[in-house]
């Protein structure tokens, strides 16, 4: 039986058996940058705030890797830069938490903005281009056999499948952002007068249950907005490595 013949008969079975946590249509793999071909894609997660004057081109860097085939990017709004004069408008307190969790998991002295995690296992500054650009390269090559994920038709549930779990477990998010860039004009603090730009905004993050190396069925949000889309991430608990991520397409 191939990979996808499994994964559908193990979340069947435990349909039957009353489980409560979802499956459907396989995410094709993605071809990641430059060529380089991988079985996940590479989640490029960027910290930055409206408020931050060293983030604009930050921005750009990560909204040209949004259009690189094989990479999910991401933009979190924090609102720690808040008190400068301008208060984020897409900021929520649980972004900045994701950040520091992050700050403990790579062991950094501190936050900061703007920042690039990629796959959770590595940060670099977002104003250095090729240093995002690198390590995306880098990140694409990696082999981990990762949980398959499956998105039930009409997407309402998404199914894990089996795999090694990593020491301290781990967890599945749903995360629901806005596709492509949104313009806000900034009227206060050091970004006064300027259009920010920003991609893929967040606007929603969901712990959906725990994976436990067996194939589980969960439920995903609804989505509050028709335009928003939703991203599925199986994310290493302790060091934040993300295992893999997918993409609902509908």
């Amino acid at each position: 039986m191939n990979a996808r013949g499994f994964i559908i008969a193990a979340v069947a079975a435990l349909i039957c058996g009353g489980a409560v946590e979802s499956a459907a249509r396989p995410a094709a793999p993605h071809p990641a940058v430059r060529n380089v071909r991988t079985a996940e894609p590479v989640v490029v997660e960027l910290f930055t705030a409206q408020g931050c004057s060293g983030c604009t081109g930050a921005n750009r860097v990560v909204e040209t890797l949004a259009e690189t085939p094989g990479v999910i990017a991401l933009t979190w709004s924090v609102d720690y830069w808040d008190y400068l004069g301008w208060a984020d408008t897409f900021a929520r307190p649980e972004f900045a938490q994701r950040q520091r969790a992050y700050q403990s998991a790579l062991r950094l002295r501190g936050v900061y903005t703007p920042q690039v995690v990629i796959d959770g296992r590595r940060q670099v500054s977002g104003v250095d281009a090729d240093a995002v650009q690198d390590a995306v390269d880098e990140e694409a090559t990696r082999r981990i056999f990762p949980p398959e994920v499956q998105f039930r038709e009409g997407g309402e549930a998404v199914g894990i499948g089996s795999g090694r779990v990593p020491a301290g477990g781990a967890d599945v998010w749903a995360i629901t952002y806005r596709p492509g860039r949104q313009d806000v004009s900034v009227s206060g603090g050091d970004n006064r007068g300027q259009v920010i730009g920003s991609v893929n905004v967040v606007r929603s993050l969901t712990r959906l249950g725990a994976w436990r190396g067996q194939p589980i069925l969960l439920t995903l949000p609804t989505l509050a907005d028709a335009q928003d889309r939703t991203v599925v991430l199986v994310q290493a608990r302790a060091d934040r490595r993300i295992l893999t991520a997918a993409l609902r397409q509908d």
